[in-house]
């Protein structure tokens, strides 16, 4: 399928699963953060805001594992290499649970110093805690489930990874106003939603590796420690790791910007306006996850002419996506914003905010697509600088820069220039980079049609 579907449905049927997923599992962050809102006002949606840069963090050494694991596994399989691939698998969930342990080991000790360096203030310390303390307890369950799903969707299996998320999603959902609500749990609960729903889909991804037909079921002895293919693992999956990274340190940099300069009401604005911007964003990566086997895959059977098309295609499917949420979030600021609190001052700083940091929202998508395409294809170096152009290279410099020169509109004016020049970098890398598909196209074209001259030749002698 992956190798011989014509690219637009086949992308179609990859990332429709995953957007979907993904879209459920964004839905449930912003429910979260209007359930909050209404429940504990605009502190709690700040202590949301001062504990997102751990939530980063968690699912960068998530997406590290498992997008290095699903590189791996996706290119084995387009060789033939079913071993390869076992061993791929089971080495991510050793990586996975290893990772785990360690950040709940780690979170717990320094809990306090984590949150001061995340920027709580008076204000928002307590319920920063409340929700931070949940989720550590979560981070071995949350690491496996986003590694196995991630696995699952490199062997083409993308109705079964959105299984597993939707399993996640849906019970958060339907958590959320049982442990908020009803039983007054207030941050805390949604924090216990979240690490309950994960908990289930880690559940559904040992059935699946147990019970499934997969050609990525490892057997025992694939858990042998191997340190070779570990260390493939984490070397495609750093980029990304990287690139998530940045996100967790640019939404340091910001908390602790906003208190310096605009306060707690800052601060709860900008955690409205990054769920909001994580709800847009979120189904475009499942066109990305969509993208990324079907890259792997071809470029490992060398079938580069059929990589080229899924790139662009790709980059022209995110573009039209995140145009459409552009337009929503430029005309509806305030009904937005009112869905998360009813303070007046909160509302009228949100829409100004929104506005801006929204502005280059329709081209972001060829940066999620540059950098997944040479991690898909195992180009760790163009990979990793593609990861942190947006983040640090560009958005936190700005961000303290600007702060600096304008107060807190500097922080939200930092945003669309940010994006501009990340998405500038990501076409000039992907340019040279099509350019060199194309010589290996017509290489192996010429080599195809040279063996099929001898084999002719052999026939009719």
């Amino acid at each position: 399928m992956l190798g011989k579907q014509p690219i637009r449905p086949l992308l179609l049927r990859m990332s429709v699963p995953a957007m979907v997923g993904m879209f459920v599992n964004a839905l449930y962050n912003l429910v979260d953060t209007i359930f909050v809102g209404q429940a504990v006002g605009a502190s709690g949606i700040g202590g949301l805001a001062i504990a997102f840069p751990f939530q980063i963090f968690l699912f960068a050494l998530a997406t590290m594992v498992g997008i290095g694991s699903s590189s791996v596994a996706s290119r084995a399989l387009g060789r033939r290499d079913y071993a390869g691939a076992r061993r791929a698998t089971a080495q991510a969930f050793l990586l996975a649970l290893l990772s785990g342990a360690g950040i709940l080991a780690l979170g717990y000790t320094f809990l306090e110093q984590i949150l001061t360096m995340f920027g709580a203030t008076d204000g928002l310390y307590d319920s920063a805690r409340e929700y931070l303390s949940t989720i550590i307890f979560g981070a071995p369950v949350l690491i496996f489930a986003v590694t196995g799903n991630n696995l699952i969707r490199s062997e083409g299996r993308a109705r079964a990874a959105m299984v597993s998320m939707l399993i996640g999603a849906g019970a958060n959902l339907i958590l959320d106003p049982i442990f908020i609500f009803g039983l007054g749990l207030g941050v805390r609960g949604a924090a216990l939603a979240t690490v309950s729903g994960f908990f289930l889909s880690a559940i559904y991804v040992v059935g699946y590796f147990l019970f499934a037909d997969s050609s990525l079921k490892p057997v025992p002895a694939d858990f042998a420690p191997d340190t070779a293919v570990s260390a493939e693992i984490l070397r495609i999956g750093f980029p990304n790791f990287t690139k998530q990274l940045g996100g967790s340190v640019l939404a340091i940099v910001i908390n602790n910007t906003l208190s310096l300069y605009g306060g707690d009401l800052s601060i709860a604005v900008f955690g409205v306006i990054n769920r909001l911007l994580m709800f847009a964003v979120m189904p475009m990566f499942g066109i990305v996850q969509g993208f990324q086997p079907i890259a792997g895959y071809n470029y490992g059977a060398r079938q580069f002419d059929r990589v080229k098309h899924v790139v662009r295609t790709s980059a022209i499917a995110t573009t039209l996506f995140t145009s459409v949420f552009f337009v929503v979030m430029q005309l509806f600021p305030a009904t937005l914003m009112r869905a998360f609190s009813s303070d007046p001052e909160m509302i009228a700083l949100g829409v100004t905010a929104m506005r801006i940091v929204v502005f280059a929202l329709p081209i972001i998508g060829i940066q999620l697509v540059g950098a997944a395409y040479f991690m898909a294809v195992g180009k760790a170096l163009p990979a990793f600088i593609l990861s942190i152009a947006r983040q640090i290279l560009f958005l936190i410099p700005f961000v303290i820069l600007f702060a600096w020169l304008w107060g807190t509109m500097g922080v939200w004016i930092a945003f669309p220039v940010a994006d501009t020049l990340a998405t500038t970098v990501t076409l000039l890398f992907l340019r040279v980079e099509l350019k060199k598909l194309d010589v290996k196209h017509s290489e192996q074209s010429l080599r195809t049609r040279t063996d099929d001259t001898e084999v002719a030749a052999r026939a009719l002698s």
